[in-house]
């Protein structure tokens, strides 16, 4: 009987030894990273496509814009075909539009700023409403608003479209003064245009940055209402 615990504790002893190189091994910091590294790059990597797919590709930005474009309203998420001739900027029926009249506009003025609202892209072009979000009150450009401004300026400088002027109207939502947002929705639209002439080379001449303020809302919303969804710009096609 004592040789038998002889010989198992000379086995344990044996892997005590052999066992301690390895214990030391996977406690190190090196292993450590590896093995965090194995346990974050697939949530990492699950990210991109969520953000990926936000952005419609050039390629498909080039087929709504160009004559006789074959995508489909609905077929890509943040593109909305507006028929040639039909106003580009007007998604809801002017009697829906909120008629704020900015703080130190005319009743003439207010008036024509609304009617602007209702004319879109010159008629017999293709013209695509593509929305850019921002956050509440701002006019940077977010990571998210990059990406799908990179694709819209790839398309923009490519031959296809390469002899197109665009309109960049910058819209918000309801939340704040009229005359605030007026001037939000103007620096949202200039930073959309500095952006792609900055970027990707194209001439200002080709592109006419205006802001619309709260007018033409995407989303009708009762004052002071937060949409993400009406804090966007829209790319118009003018034609040539």
């Amino acid at each position: 009987m004592r040789a038998k615990r002889v010989v198992f504790s000379s086995h344990l002893a044996r892997c005590h030894a052999i066992g301690a190189p390895i214990r030391s091994l996977l406690e190190g910091a090196p292993v450590r990273a590896f093995v965090l590294s194995l346990l974050v790059a697939p949530l990492a990597l699950a990210t991109v496509p969520a953000l990926a797919q936000n952005a419609p590709s050039a390629s498909q930005i080039i087929d709504s814009l160009k004559p006789h474009g074959n995508l489909t309203a609905g077929g890509t998420r943040g593109i909305r075909l507006v028929a040639p001739g039909q106003s580009a900027a007007q998604p809801v029926a002017m009697s829906q539009v909120p008629a704020r009249m900015p703080a130190g506009m005319s009743g003439g003025a207010h008036m024509a700023h609304r009617a602007s609202v209702a004319t879109g892209g010159s008629a017999g072009a293709p013209s695509v409403n593509l929305t850019v979000d921002f956050a509440t009150g701002s006019a940077e450009l977010t990571p998210q608003a990059r990406q799908t401004l990179d694709q819209l300026g790839k398309a923009l400088s490519s031959q296809d479209l390469g002899k197109y002027r665009f309109r960049i109207e910058g819209h918000t939502d309801t939340v704040g003064s009229a005359q605030a947002n007026l001037s939000l929705s103007q620096q949202r639209a200039q930073a959309v245009a500095a952006y792609l002439e900055s970027t990707y080379g194209i001439a200002p001449s080709r592109l006419q940055p205006i802001g619309m303020g709260e007018q033409g809302l995407l989303v009708p919303t009762p004052p002071q209402t937060p949409d993400a969804r009406n804090r966007r710009v829209e790319v118009i096609n003018l034609g040539t």
